[in-house]
């Protein structure tokens, strides 16, 4: 095929566009968009990059220089690829649509008030600064819009009252309920201790060092709007995860500060889960990019 027909092709497409046509392409970015967050960070990007480098290479030297075996190729090739797609990217996928339907998405959850907020800050940096001295390691998920019961239900219930004491004793290493993690429910009580968590396989951790933990506090804040805090048993640094994204090296009073902006402060429950998103969102980053320029 000439450059001059395919500069006709352009300029008829260009022509035949209408404002149905626009919001049709606009709609179709949009969900591409979208779809792209659920893979970021993981290693589907670079195999996402390469299919799509391939068929748009085959694709421009089939019709530019007219080869019509690479032309039958690509054709035969686009059903293949429709139904290898979804295999390929299945814990992506899975890891979306667990996200789009988990109950309390859509609606808001009753959060505890600014008190039993502050109480459940003001605890968890006592128990992490003791667990750091100490080199204890410990792993805490706050619970948020998300429904987590079925993380709940593999560790032990325990319906407690979050104090620094409580917390120190699940994480003391001759306990039973040390290795896991200890989830407060949106009543701002300790739900459970010993709860197995999803790891992630970013590639968004700052260290690839480090261990299991780490990647429980961020795999679950990749598959749900909770906040973690680990721990580190080796180093007793402290980390904090939220949104897919991890802050490392924290001491006690930055972690305070970190957790009144995302989760201490008051936020009207009446609003609409993309503007608790947006939200959520526009703190955390603020907080990453101070992150960056301490570093």
């Amino acid at each position: 095929m000439s450059l001059g027909i395919i500069t006709l092709e352009l300029v008829w497409v260009f022509d035949n566009i209408t404002l149905t046509t626009l919001l049709d392409i606009l709609l179709v970015g949009l969900l591409i968009f979208g779809l792209t967050f659920f893979i970021r960070g993981t290693q589907a990007v670079a195999l996402l990059r390469g299919v799509v480098v391939l068929l748009v290479g085959m694709v421009l030297l089939s019709r530019i220089f007219d080869l019509t075996a690479l032309s039958w190729l690509v054709n035969i090739s686009l059903p293949v690829l429709a139904v290898a797609i979804p295999v390929i990217f299945q814990p992506e996928l899975r890891r979306g649509l667990e996200r789009l339907g988990r109950a309390g998405v859509l609606t808001g959850v009753r959060q505890p008030g600014a008190t039993a907020r502050a109480n459940v800050i003001d605890a968890i940096c006592q128990a992490s600064e003791k667990l750091s001295e100490r080199r204890h390691g410990g792993l805490i998920v706050l619970q948020r819009s998300s429904n987590l019961e079925e993380y709940i239900r593999t560790g032990i219930r325990l319906d407690s009252e979050v104090t620094p004491q409580i917390l120190l004793t699940i994480f003391w290493p001759k306990t039973e309920l040390h290795d896991g993690a200890a989830i407060i429910d949106p009543e701002g009580r300790i739900a459970s201790a010993a709860s197995v968590l999803p790891l992630s396989a970013s590639r968004n951790l700052p260290n690839r060092n480090l261990g299991t933990r780490h990647r429980a506090a961020l795999g679950m804040s990749e598959v749900s709007d909770a906040i973690c805090i680990v721990v580190s048993e080796e180093t007793g640094r402290i980390a904090i995860t939220d949104g897919g994204r991890m802050i490392p090296r924290l001491d006690a009073k930055r972690l305070r500060t970190i957790l009144n902006a995302i989760y201490g402060s008051d936020r009207k429950q009446s609003q609409s889960w993309w503007a608790r998103a947006r939200n959520y969102g526009d703190e955390f980053l603020g907080l990453l990019r101070g992150e960056r320029k301490q570093a």
